[in-house]
């Protein structure tokens, strides 16, 4: 048997000594990353990221996300698709560099230094308003930047955000984020507090293009039938919430910026409760704009997306149980304003041949 006391003591030497040992010499390890110029940082990260993934124990992952592109991208070639994945792990590396650096360049007298802010005012009225609003960005451009901007600016801004795995760091995360107002909602438990900020017309930013299981809706993403989060539509059709698609682009390198660095804040769509008022089936229809939006970013700055990410994985029913493309769905599909018939059988015949492949494989779900 294990003696209590042991395993308590050992969790607090972790905790209390440990830990905190480690987050020190992490950051004694980043401190020439945090004191050089943040191009030539940004530089140093590029190179790395571009090794990284283009390293032999990588190549399966290059490949798996090289597949993904041949679905979302059939109009370039493979040499194409290679480098388009060798620059993600890029913008991964850059992500990382700015992660830590944020706090440091987005100040309140600093930042119309790197940050360039399209025509927001139409998206941008529910929040300044106090209207609930649903801010959706997704794993493209750099997330982080655009929540914390806004924050900045002055807009009250609850991020739906995972706790890291490392407390000392978690703990550095939270406190620079809130240090300018962007107030972090756990990911464990924000089914319940997320409903009761919107009830009191706050806005809330979710990162919503990952795959959400079995119990997510099936809309058309770049061709395909994604799983995608429907608590989203859920909750702006019960409150009555504007739901925002927006994102923040880096370019890098910015001569014709003092910093050397910029980054584009950019609406690309806004769903109004007018909007899905007279569809068919609104929640089908927020869930499946909302994701086309996503797309529509992920196409505006296809190297700033994570192609490591598996957006596909969930597969619908009727694909897993090797059964045609349900009518119903179909009749779903061409309901949505910016479908039509090509567009639908493009689906169904990408479906149909889903269905096929996992029944060759006898897998149920994409890896």
């Amino acid at each position: 048997m294990t003696n209590p006391g042991s395993v308590s003591s050992r969790g607090w030497l972790k905790s209390s000594v440990v830990d905190p040992m480690f987050f020190a010499s992490l950051q004694a390890a980043l401190t020439p990353m945090q004191v050089v110029p943040l191009p030539v940082a940004m530089g140093m990260a590029k190179r790395f990221g571009r090794s990284f993934g283009g390293a032999k124990f990588n190549r399966t992952r290059v490949e798996k996300a090289v597949e993904r592109l041949r679905v979302a991208m059939p109009d370039i070639d493979d040499e194409e698709r290679y480098d388009l994945v060798l620059r993600s792990y890029e913008h991964l590396s850059m992500l990382a560099i700015e992660f830590i650096r944020t706090a440091r360049f987005l100040t309140d007298d600093g930042w119309p230094d790197y940050i360039e802010l399209s025509d927001l005012r139409n998206a941008m009225r529910p929040m300044i308003e106090d209207h609930p609003t649903l801010l959706l960005t997704g794993h493209c451009g750099n997330w982080e930047i655009l929540g914390y901007t806004l924050a900045l600016l002055g807009f009250k801004l609850n991020a739906l955000y995972r706790p890291l795995d490392f407390q000392p760091f978690d703990q550095w995360a939270r406190n620079t984020r809130s240090r300018r107002g962007l107030e972090l909602v756990d990911k464990f438990g924000a089914m319940k507090r997320m409903p009761e900020l919107l009830s009191q017309n706050e806005s809330i930013a979710v990162v919503a293009d990952q795959n959400a299981g079995a119990r997510g809706l099936q809309v058309p993403f770049f061709g395909r039938l994604a799983s995608t989060y429907k608590a989203i539509g859920l909750m702006a059709i019960q409150h009555n919430a504007r739901v925002l698609v927006g994102h923040a682009t880096r370019i890098f390198p910015a001569p014709d910026f003092a910093s050397g660095v910029r980054y584009k804040i950019d609406m690309v769509d806004c769903i109004y409760p007018e909007d899905w008022a007279d569809q068919p089936d609104p929640l089908f229809y927020i869930t499946a704009r909302y994701r086309r939006g996503i797309e529509q970013m992920i196409r505006k700055a296809p190297d700033q997306t994570l192609w490591m990410h598996r957006f596909w994985k969930s597969r619908p029913r009727h694909e897993k149980l090797n059964k045609p493309f349900p009518k119903k769905l179909r009749e779903k599909l061409l309901e949505l304003p910016w479908m039509d018939e090509a567009q639908v059988d493009a689906i169904v015949d990408q479906s149909d041949r889903d269905r096929g492949m996992m029944l060759s494989k006898g897998i149920t779900e994409f890896r």
